[in-house]
């Protein structure tokens, strides 16, 4: 077993350490059989079907990328993997805060499905 020592400035506010090499436990590309897992996603790998009936609120982006960019994304978005395919159905103004900050990543807490619930979310 290794020894970290790690230092902090006194002004650090809060921070997380994972004893994994990977968020999840698993090397990337390989899923867990049971519970979502969280993965760090190219934004251009999630689909987001319902984009066009909704609009986000512009202000509460701004106020994201202002947070995204200081202490980075504190909650992954959801997003729904059928058959290899991932969407996004929620998490819209942490997602369009990234793409307008240029980020090519997200985190995001994906758990599989089915194509029959794929359906019941595009209802």
């Amino acid at each position: 077993m290794a020894n970290l020592v790690l230092k902090f400035p006194n002004n650090l506010r809060s921070f997380s350490i994972s004893a994994s090499a990977y968020s999840n436990g698993s090397p990337p590309g390989v899923h867990q059989s049971k519970g979502p897992v969280i993965l760090e996603l190219p934004l251009d790998r999630i689909r987001r079907p319902l984009m066009r009936t909704r609009a986000n609120d512009p202000q509460k982006v701004k106020e994201l990328m202002d947070s995204i960019s200081e202490i980075g994304l504190q909650v992954p978005i959801d997003v729904l993997e059928v058959d290899g395919e991932y969407y996004g159905f929620s998490g819209c103004h942490r997602y369009e805060a990234h793409q307008q900050l240029g980020l090519p990543t997200i985190r995001c807490k994906v758990r599989r499905g089915t194509k029959e619930t794929l359906r019941h979310h595009l209802r």
